[in-house]
Parts: structure tokens; sequence; C-alpha cells
């Protein structure tokens, strides 16, 4: 990846996080997140990679069909704050790494307290 290209990425992320968290639509989970923004070489299209905190994968779906919806209103968005000649078609993607990572989380700590309990009931059978 060029170094202009890494730029645009990281401006693109910026300004559609914070855009996102201007959007009023309630389909749209409180905790979502952009986490990265790949460009393709000609940068006439940037895959917008979401992370989504919700209690059930319908949410992030939810998310993904609004963003998807205020697609319009975020490149303007994008047209305004950027001095590049042509704005890039968005393209948004569920990025399910994050969501992996607190599931991942989730066991260990289960499996935790499973040993835990397990070795309490040890000590209690040697007592």
């Amino acid at each position: 990846m060029s170094r202009r290209t890494a730029r645009l990425s990281s401006q693109i992320r910026r300004l559609l996080a914070e855009g996102i968290a201007q959007l009023s639509d309630p389909r749209i989970a409180t905790f979502t997140s952009v986490t990265r923004v790949e460009l393709s070489p000609d940068l006439t299209l940037a895959t917008v990679h979401v992370s989504v905190l919700g209690d059930t994968p319908s949410a992030a779906d939810l998310s993904v069909a609004a963003l998807d919806t205020a697609r319009g209103r975020l490149r303007s968005l994008l047209a305004s704050e950027m001095s590049i000649r042509r704005v890039p078609e968005l393209r948004f993607k569920l990025d399910a790494s994050v969501q992996g990572a607190f599931e991942t989380v989730r066991v260990i700590d289960q499996l935790r307290q499973e040993d835990q309990r397990s070795d309490a009931a040890d000590q209690e059978d040697n007592a």
C-alpha cells in the first residue's frame, strides 16, 4: 500500500467514524465502529469494515443495512471534508474479528471459572 493510499484510508476511517456517530438511524447499534478502510488501487472503491457490538447477530446486520442506506450522506460528508478529485464508492462490510475476540475472552473466562470450581471441590474432598 502506498503512503498516499494509507493516508487516505486513515482519513476516510476517521471521517466516517465521526459521520456514523452523528447518524440518527435507530438501526445503527450504539457500539458501531469503523475498524479499517481498504481502498482499491485506483481509489474508486472503499471497503469499510465495521465492528458492531450488540446483543444479537441481527443487530450487526441491521447496522450494516442502515449504513448502506446512509451511504450517499456519508459520501457527501467525505466530499466536503476531503480534498480529492473523486470520492470513492463506499461498501460496508461487517468485521467479525472484534466480536470473535470478545467471544474468545468469554470462553476463557468460563473455563477459568470451571477450573476454579473444580479446584475448590478438590480441596473440599481432601479436607
